[in-house]
């Protein structure tokens, strides 16, 4: 990613960043030099994510709430001037159930977090990167191995990182007159606290019924990934990476 200057370093916003993958990215982004602005819920978590870095900034924000999303890069853009990456994280896994036993206020509740925050969060970071000169800059979004195979049981997850998709398509159309560019990663078993969750109690649930605790490989490996992303001339982007732990069921999880 070329920053705007010489002596400017790139300005990143990374939403999710009080743990797991958003932590470990932000603290790789900042080891390679991008300034980076910390997005999540809690304040306390992003302080730790940071670790006093001198080049992160950290912004408690509710990707869902749209008045907080309009801060958080109101922010970056009084203290930074421009936008160069926007690392769309923030996520969660919503209840584990049919679609004919969801209750409707947990299915809002994920798609407004999964779906409608990462659209927010695009929204803001679009606008600045069309506005600014030099024009332009990259959005990843965080997918999930569920926008391409679903879990059993987990209907709003798998029905909102689908949607993601649609999402980073359109985004990455819409920004190529502007140098906008916007790719997908899909993170399969990362270890994270939410894998961790998912494999208690015996193990993850599969199509057949079966628990299975799976494999998982070092969460800082899925940031490298989201580096390499984001580290790569505008000239070129990588659409879509899909990385998973080997051995997981993907390719013949159904």
């Amino acid at each position: 990613m070329t920053p705007a200057s010489a002596d400017q370093p790139p300005a990143a916003v990374v939403t999710g960043a009080g743990s797991g993958i958003g932590r470990a990215v932000a603290r790789q982004l900042l080891a390679a030099g991008f300034r980076v602005a910390l997005a999540g819920r809690r304040s306390g978590p992003l302080e730790e994510s940071a670790a006093s870095h001198p080049s992160a900034l950290c912004v408690p924000a509710d990707v869902s709430d749209p008045d907080d999303v309009a801060r958080l890069f109101r922010t970056v853009a009084g203290e930074w001037g421009r936008l160069d990456l926007l690392f769309n994280n923030a996520g969660i896994f919503g209840p584990a159930a049919g679609v004919d036993e969801i209750d409707l206020a947990d299915w809002n509740a994920t798609v407004a977090v999964n779906l409608t925050g990462a659209m927010l969060c695009a929204a803001e970071a679009f606008r600045l990167m069309k506005a600014q000169q030099p024009q332009g800059g990259r959005i990843i979004n965080n997918g999930s191995i569920a926008a391409h195979a679903p879990r059993p049981r987990s209907v709003a997850y798998a029905a909102t990182k689908h949607a993601v998709t649609g999402l980073t398509k359109s985004i990455d159309l819409d920004g190529r007159p502007y140098g906008i560019s916007c790719g997908q990663i899909d993170i399969g078993n990362a270890s994270t606290e939410m894998i961790d969750a998912l494999g208690a109690g015996g193990g993850a649930l599969q199509p057949d019924g079966r628990r299975l605790v799976e494999p998982t490989f070092d969460v800082e490996e899925a940031a490298r990934a989201v580096v390499l992303m984001a580290t790569l001339p505008p000239q070129a982007t990588i659409n879509q990476l899909t990385i998973t732990a080997s051995g997981m069921p993907y390719l013949g999880r159904g």
